[in-house]
């Protein structure tokens, strides 16, 4: 069979049989010697062949199995299965929502990793049985995995860390594992990775930021959607309790922004939802009320077109979380980082 020329076995290096096995059988589908669907050598033909053990050539062709490299078909003999960027480093990357904020995590982690990986995004949507099928389906086919754990429960309210996920994650090698934007303390702590926010506390501090100018208004109104597709974590209500209650200020917590909403002069929103905002300034302009000065608004997460309208925000540094996830795959070092979260004053506040 014409792919044994190819194969190079080294006998004086240190790396085991199988694994060069996997990396030749790797290396020559780069170049093109393998195609889809082309039949390989047998595990008899490839042990006669360089007067190797069965057991060693079992090893390589099942660990080739397990990534999706190559099939197995009944009375056939073996074939390959995969071919697109297999001589790369190849991620799986969870999220658990497509928004504007996922998109600039991933898009400056792709920047940042540079041409020699390939990166399948998958979005679970918060579902905890999807993300299982997706780990299951390919477990073992990734040499990364870069996950953002939010779920929801059944009542649509955020959960962290399902039992059932977290029992999964842990069945990870620790070394391949990145852990994005939400981490449960004292868990997974040997993750190659864990970058993240502190949502209660990061909520509590790019306030407090901002105390001098927030004090000015007489009530603080949070909306925030208690039931939701995409549930946002509990923390930032703690968060946002403690900082109000710590400097004795009147708030109160909405689940979104009404339509018709009784708007006082003196009222400071903050929202969540980018629906929740766009409704509010929306009502605030057709109440003729000023911007900044009757009603303030502090949104959640920044974006370019938050920052052209004028609008306050409390944000995590996106940019940082992509890029830090991707050079923690490059330098293969350990990297547990609180991503920034600061106040960015404009004209809303």
């Amino acid at each position: 069979m014409d792919l044994l020329k190819y194969i190079k076995i080294d006998e004086n290096s240190r790396i085991p049989k199988y694994q060069q096995i996997i990396d030749s059988i790797i290396y020559n589908i780069s170049v093109g010697n393998l195609t889809m669907d082309q039949k390989i050598p047998s595990i008899n033909m490839f042990s006669e062949e360089f007067y190797l053990s069965r057991d060693t050539i079992e090893k390589a062709y099942s660990i080739l199995k397990e990534r999706n490299i190559i099939t197995p078909i009944r009375g056939k003999g073996y074939y390959i299965s995969r071919t697109k960027l297999i001589s790369k480093v190849n991620i799986l990357f969870l999220v658990n929502k497509l928004s504007n904020y996922k998109s600039i995590i991933y898009n400056h982690f792709i920047g940042s990793i540079g041409p020699n990986s390939h990166i399948d995004l998958q979005v679970y949507h918060c579902d905890e049985t999807l993300f299982l099928n997706l780990l299951e389906k390919n477990k073992s086919a990734y040499d990364y995995y870069v996950i953002m754990p939010h779920f929801q429960t059944k009542d649509l309210k955020h959960i962290s860390y399902p039992d059932k996920v977290l029992s999964v994650l842990k069945k990870i090698p620790l070394d391949k594992l990145i852990i994005l934007d939400n981490v449960k303390p004292n868990t997974l702590d040997g993750a190659l990775g864990k970058i993240h926010q502190d949502f209660e506390n990061d909520i509590y501090d790019a306030l407090s930021q901002g105390l001098n100018r927030i004090k000015k208004y007489e009530k603080i109104i949070l909306a925030f959607p208690e039931k939701s597709i995409y549930p946002y974590p509990k923390r930032i209500l703690h968060g946002f309790r403690k900082f109000c209650v710590k400097h004795n200020l009147d708030f109160e917590i909405l689940d979104k922004i009404y339509d018709d909403m009784v708007l006082k002069k003196g009222d400071l929103f903050i929202t969540i939802r980018e629906t929740d905002l766009v409704n509010l300034v929306k009502q605030v302009r057709e109440n003729e009320y000023l911007l900044g000065t009757d009603i303030g608004i502090i949104s959640y997460n920044d974006t370019p077109l938050k920052e052209l309208l004028g609008i306050t925000v409390i944000s995590t540094d996106f940019k940082v979380m992509g890029e830090t996830a991707a050079k923690t795959i490059i330098d293969k070092k350990k990297c547990h980082l609180k991503v920034p979260f600061n106040l960015i004053e404009r004209e809303s506040l």
